[in-house]
């Protein structure tokens, strides 16, 4: 179910949430207001609207029930003959009803349509921008929110730019849009992939989920991940387990984990403190650990599914009351290890560790791993990690499969106490190593090769020796 805020974006307002089902709407025109009232009503749900503030007090309706408030016979034909392009806002009932988002946050961001369709699922949906704005920034950011299939060609008087998505994907784009801001455009890819990790961040630290209550993390988490795996499933344990194939599949399969609990839950009302790149909690834990971790895996699924040249499987598993005994990864079935050449586990402290054991004396892997680490950090300008020792976590548990394993640095600081912070660029650095591994695959199965010979090998001296 969506919330009324998702509704009202991808369906093309512009209204600000102030807090749940509480909006501003200073920034939209009058016109497209008045339509808004006119479906609320029409769909029967409670709001108050006064001065500038709509409050609606109803559950937020089921996208069907909401597209039949919203949609009418024609809606749309005629659109584009009416409005001057970048001085007059585009009428939201006379847009089509899947594109009409994506045209509102474009003229948002200053790329100015004259005409649009959304295909009516037959043909590729379309916007007609005005000529004038640098459209190598819209490419960048499209591509910097994952989005692909976008093709644009330049006409006498305009661009036309055709989405070749499903009604669907064009309304999750839309709602992506609306989080950019319009400084972000001329700093272009990079700069748009990492505020967008950063927006993600800070959803994650705001939901709570401590040890056995992890129902609403886990719900946001499948959500996010169900368009970028092959599959996913809730295992019995409450652990979310997911599977991506790339390309052929023919490369290593790594694990990557990271665990949905928190040790405390937050604080009711508490805010997130941000000074800088070094973010804290009001009140309470900030619940960075290991929500960070868990940002992480799902950018790199982003990041693998959209821009990776990866050939092999990912495994990605969330595991549940970590925090209190690794309980949920002593649950996963074993038949869903099968197969795993290694494991990745982002849930450390601090910012530049490579966790090889538990304390020096339960090795999580053979030191040709921990190396392989140290090396790719190296080669992608991170040179200040290193392996060492630590303490326990789900690693543990990985390894007691056999499971070549390290537990890399999350970002974060103090955690379990009210002096918890996150430095969220350090937490940023830790997908650059990661994308570094993926794109060394063929080395890192050299060494995982180097590993099960070694190991061969010894197993065969000591059945000598004995």
């Amino acid at each position: 179910m969506k919330t009324w805020n998702q509704l009202l974006v991808q369906y093309g307002w512009m209204l600000t949430e102030e807090k749940t089902n509480v909006f501003q709407t200073k920034n939209e025109t009058i016109e497209n207001m008045d339509f808004l009232i006119e479906c609320l009503a029409k769909a029967q749900v409670n709001f108050s609207y006064q001065g500038s503030k709509l409050v609606i007090h109803d559950a937020p309706l089921s996208e069907q029930e909401w597209i039949k408030a919203i949609d009418f016979k024609y809606r749309g034909r005629g659109e584009g003959l009416w409005f001057r392009p970048g001085i007059d806002a585009p009428k939201v009932r006379e847009l089509d009803t899947y594109i009409a988002g994506i045209v509102r946050q474009l003229n948002r961001l200053g790329f100015h349509t004259m005409g649009s369709c959304d295909g009516h699922e037959r043909n590729a949906a379309y916007v007609m921008i005005q000529k004038g704005r640098d459209m190598e920034e819209l490419t960048q950011m499209l591509l910097a929110l994952g989005v692909k299939h976008v093709h644009t060609r330049e006409r006498a008087n305009h661009y036309s730019v055709s989405f070749h998505q499903n009604r669907t994907e064009l309304l999750a784009t839309a709602e992506k849009m609306s989080f950019v801001q319009e400084a972000w455009l001329e700093k272009g890819f990079n700069f748009i992939k990492e505020q967008m990790f950063y927006k993600l961040l800070e959803e994650l630290l705001s939901i709570p989920g401590v040890s056995g209550h992890e129902g609403k993390v886990r719900d946001f988490v499948k959500k996010k991940m169900e368009p970028l795996v092959d599959k996913i499933a809730v295992d019995r344990n409450g652990n979310l387990l997911a599977e991506k194939t790339y390309k052929t599949g023919i490369g290593p399969t790594i694990l990557l984990n990271a665990h949905l609990d928190i040790a405390y839950e937050l604080e009711p009302n508490r805010s997130i403190l941000k000074n800088n790149h070094i973010w804290s909690s009001s009140e309470g834990i900030l619940g960075a650990d290991d929500r960070a971790g868990v940002a992480v895996l799902v950018h790199m699924a982003e990041h693998l599914l959209h821009t990776s040249d990866f050939n092999g499987k990912v495994k990605y598993i969330f595991t549940v009351k970590e925090e209190c005994g690794l309980v949920g990864a002593q649950g996963v079935d074993e038949y869903f290890l099968w197969g795993t050449d290694a494991a990745i586990v982002v849930d450390r402290r601090g910012s530049s560790d490579i966790v090889v054991s538990c304390g020096g004396y339960i090795p999580f892997c053979d030191p040709c791993y921990g190396e392989f680490f140290e090396t790719t950090a190296t080669q992608e300008g991170l040179a200040e990690w290193k392996c060492t020792p630590g303490g326990s976590s789900d690693t543990r548990i990985w390894a007691s499969h056999g499971i070549q394993s390290v537990n890399v640095s999350a970002g974060y600081r103090n955690e379990h106490t009210e002096d918890e912070c996150l430095d969220v660029a350090a937490c940023y650095r830790v997908t650059k190593l990661l994308k570094g591994v993926f794109s060394r695959a063929n080395e890192l199965r050299r060494v995982l090769r180097l590993i099960e010979r070694r190991g061969s090998v010894e197993a065969i001296l000591e059945d000598v020796k004995r």
